[in-house]
């Protein structure tokens, strides 16, 4: 699996990523990372709030070694948290953050999510401080690409008027039943790729009888369809699974077409799947 975008910057990111969300710390994620690296992934996301980047690490290190690829032919995301931001905070959070993977860069840095008026009077300033120690980072060479996650258009157009590097990635959920497509026009209107969270509905979507039926229809699996609908609507689709055989199978989405009559009725689906996670209600 070749297939690649190409961000704002020119950087190229593979166009399926491994998520690590959920993946329990220890051999769990060292054998999720090092297979997923072995059967073709190249490109894997993390975040610090995972509490699992050291096993991360030690799973990139083992699926190197077990290809005989190089660090630059993998692609690494990773987070900075809601506690650590700010200029300082962020600095220092992404520090550790290299520190646990064990990389001497990063490929792509976010922002987890948006500091928001419900918690903080000053939100646009706390996000404009974050983002002033990505674009250091990313002047620096530490990372490649800089960019958000969570992120709705007015905070996209906030963080814009403040910074001097837009965003190259806005991380999202999406999945069918749940599009967002107000943020996905905004993104793609501004040159912001979107990365497709939960683009499963975190397992909500498989038992849903329209994508079953769809997905009889080529022989594959729900799992395969909604990557492969995520990859045909322009985004870049991060599954996640910790079963050796699903990670291989969810590789395996782009070697087929859905139709544009169908595209147009999962595109159709009412509302369903989501977390209900609001950028701008978070507490957390």
């Amino acid at each position: 699996m070749n297939a690649a975008y190409t961000l704002s910057n020119g950087v190229r990111i593979p166009a399926i990523g491994l998520g690590t969300w959920q993946t329990p710390d220890g051999e769990t994620a060292v054998a999720a990372v090092s297979h997923a690296i072995a059967c073709g992934y190249r490109h894997i996301d993390a975040a610090a709030v995972y509490a699992n980047e050291q096993s991360v690490g030690e799973g990139i290190r083992k699926g190197l070694s077990d290809t005989g690829l190089r660090r630059e032919d993998i692609f690494v995301t990773s987070k900075v948290w809601n506690t650590e931001r700010g200029y300082d905070n962020t600095l220092a959070a992404f520090e550790k953050t290299r520190t646990d993977l064990g990389l001497d860069y990063l490929d792509l840095y976010l922002i987890h999510w948006p500091a928001v008026e419900r918690q903080f009077r000053n939100a646009r300033e706390l996000n404009a401080g974050t983002w002033r120690a990505m674009e250091e980072l990313y002047k620096a060479g530490k990372v490649r690409s800089i960019g958000v996650s969570n992120f709705y258009p007015h905070h996209l157009r906030d963080l814009m008027e403040d910074c001097s590097v837009s965003p190259m990635v806005n991380q999202i959920e999406f999945h069918p039943g749940f599009m967002q497509d107000d943020v996905v026009s905004f993104c793609k209107a501004n040159g912001i790729l979107v990365e497709a969270w939960g683009p499963l509905g975190t397992g909500r979507m498989l038992s849903n009888e329209t994508l079953l039926t769809v997905a009889s229809r080529y022989g594959r699996s729900v799992a395969q369809l909604c990557i492969r609908w995520a990859l045909q609507n322009g985004t870049l689709p991060l599954p996640k699974s910790v079963t050796l055989s699903r990670i291989e199978e969810n590789l395996r989405s782009d070697d087929f077409v859905i139709s544009a009559e169908d595209m147009s009725l999962i595109n159709a689906m009412p509302y369903c799947g989501g977390s209900g996670l609001n950028s701008d209600e978070i507490d957390f």
